[in-house]
């Protein structure tokens, strides 16, 4: 018991950017290829055999998502860091632990009940709402499976809520393992309740793709244990109790509602976008809802898992009075992720039929096609996430939903153009999120840069032209890449692609570190060093005249 104590006390270290950064980057990476290796499963279990249980399986998500999004989600964390470090800083620890048991409960009794009515309204939902092209069996199949799932809302509540306490004092270890311990719940849905559960002797449940819900359920709970953890040795004095005359619960409450709206109103596009999709063939709801999840591998790793480390920090400067600093901080990280973001976004177009190999054993042409738009959207979205948060970190939460009600609603008539009007199918709606990623950006960035004299300065603007210039470098070698080692009709397995994928993106990747390092670019420099002292166990110093 006092090895597990010192474990976890080492564990709960407040980290500095870099690792902090580094560390959300990892665990990204592995949650990331665990959900590859969830989907693949999946795929292989239900995708090429039941598309149409494949689609019901997607839709039941969707309104369980949207209610945790719509209350919970990063609309907690931008609302509830910023006030829980002022307290903190000011000293008032009995003030920031009345702010966070009564967010906890709120958010727990809010959930509960949104929880209760998914239960009860799961078959209207469902029919008219997000899975109207199902037909009985699929759209029956769904109702009961969104039954399973709507449990999800409540635990990840909590769960959010433990986390970003711990994000606020820079704490990362456990906040960054949790999404990975989800994805483990559900592989273990994949490969064992789908198979049946028995209890000596009893058969409990009987199995199948109804498994994979109660993996779901498994993987919240899973979650919220690890989360917990994260709590150890911060004096955290919970109260069953909500303290509604706290002042800084009062103010999480008034800067919540839009940021929720905002989140809300994003994942209404996604309702949409279930909705269109379910009107077509079979299983392109599964077939675009992965292909978008496989774009965010990349975004999460790099747009999200910076943004979110450096959050605490832009706050912290802005609350030093420090605007100089602040703007300092948002050109440094936004340069880091435009450059990481850049040869991602190639990588993912000229290779893409690879990475769906991934996940989809023999690959799939139909969800190539749809990566093939979708990769463009890495890049903007990955700026997104920092730029949403250099509003937030002003404690400013007004200003992107009002641009989200704008892009939104732009997305929302794009996709219905595209795919009913132009008939594009289901690359009509991956145009649509490339469009509404760029603008939104574009808005975002014009306004904060009104605010911040000189945030795009000459020495900003000509770095990002080298990345570009770069890329475009890049972009040929990838494509003579994927001409010299083209995904044949015979590489179905896993084993027999990755290491031609690994030839491909290495070589792309290594030519953009180096053509970065000869046009000047910083970004370059740390990377080029670190390959110096792997390779030759010192970095060479100049010699001065």
């Amino acid at each position: 018991m006092e090895n597990f104590r010192r474990t976890l006390s080492r564990l709960n270290k407040k980290l500095p950017l870099k690792l902090a950064a580094t560390l959300l980057a990892g665990s990204t990476l592995l949650s990331s290829l665990l959900g590859l290796f969830r989907d693949r499963l999946f795929n292989s279990m239900y995708y090429l055999t039941y598309p149409t249980g494949a689609d019901a399986y997607t839709v039941a998500f969707t309104v369980p998502d949207f209610m945790f999004v719509i209350l919970v989600s990063g609309a907690l964390s931008v609302s509830f860091i910023p006030v829980f470090n002022q307290r903190l800083a000011k000293g008032n620890k009995r003030s920031a632990w009345a702010l966070s048991t009564s967010i906890i409960n709120l958010m727990a009794l809010v959930t509960l009940i949104a929880s209760i009515l998914i239960i009860i309204f799961a078959e209207p939902l469902v029919r008219y709402v997000v899975g109207p092209g199902l037909d009985e069996s699929s759209r029956g199949l769904a109702v009961s499976m969104m039954r399973v799932i709507a449990v999800s809302p409540f635990l990840f509540a909590i769960a959010t809520v433990v986390t970003s306490m711990q994000q606020a004092v820079g704490r990362f270890a456990f906040f960054a393992l949790a999404p990975a311990i989800y994805n483990v719940g559900i592989i273990i849905g994949l490969l064992f309740f789908t198979h049946g559960i028995n209890l000596f002797g009893w058969q409990l449940f009987e199995g199948g793709i109804m498994g994979v819900a109660l993996g779901v359920v498994l993987g919240a709970m899973l979650q919220l244990i690890v989360s917990c953890l994260g709590l150890y040795g911060m004096g955290f004095d919970y109260r069953f109790k909500i303290f509604w005359k706290n002042k800084g619960f009062r103010q999480v409450l008034r800067l919540l509602p839009p940021r929720s709206l905002d989140q809300g109103i994003d994942y209404v596009n996604s309702i949409v976008e279930t909705n269109l999709a379910s009107r077509m063939a079979a299983g392109s709801v599964l077939a675009y809802r992965q292909v978008m999840n496989l774009s965010y591998v990349p975004i999460n790793l790099i747009g999200v898992a910076i943004s979110t480390a450096a959050f605490p920090k832009m706050t912290e400067r802005i609350g030093q009075g420090r605007p100089d600093l602040f703007k300092k901080e948002l050109q440094s990280v936004l340069r880091v992720i435009i450059w990481l973001a850049l040869p991602v976004t190639v990588v993912a177009f000229f290779a893409r039929g690879y990475v769906i190999n991934f996940i989809v054993n023999g690959g799939d042409p139909y969800m190539a096609s749809i990566l093939a738009v979708m990769s463009l959207s890495i890049l903007f979205r990955s700026i997104y996430f920092i730029a949403a948060r250099s509003f937030y970190a002003q404690q400013d939460t007004k200003t992107p939903l009002y641009i989200s009600f704008f892009t939104i609603g732009m997305n929302i008539v794009l996709a219905v153009w595209f795919t009913l009007g132009l008939d594009m199918g289901v690359q009509g709606l991956a145009w649509a999120a490339v469009i509404t990623a760029i603008v939104e950006v574009a808005i975002l960035f014009s306004l904060m840069s009104r605010r911040i004299d000189g945030l795009f300065d000459a020495p900003f603007v000509s770095a990002v032209t080298r990345m570009m210039s770069a890329a475009g470098f890049t972009a040929l070698i990838s494509y003579v890449m994927v001409s010299l080692f083209p995904l044949q009709a015979d590489d179905e397995s896993f084993f027999a692609t990755f290491p031609k994928f690994v030839l491909i993106a290495g070589v792309s990747l290594l030519s953009y570190v180096l053509i970065s390092y000869l046009f000047k670019l910083s970004e370059a420099q740390p990377v080029i060093r670190r390959a110096w002292k792997i390779l030759f166990g010192r970095i060479p110093v100049k010699s001065k005249k």
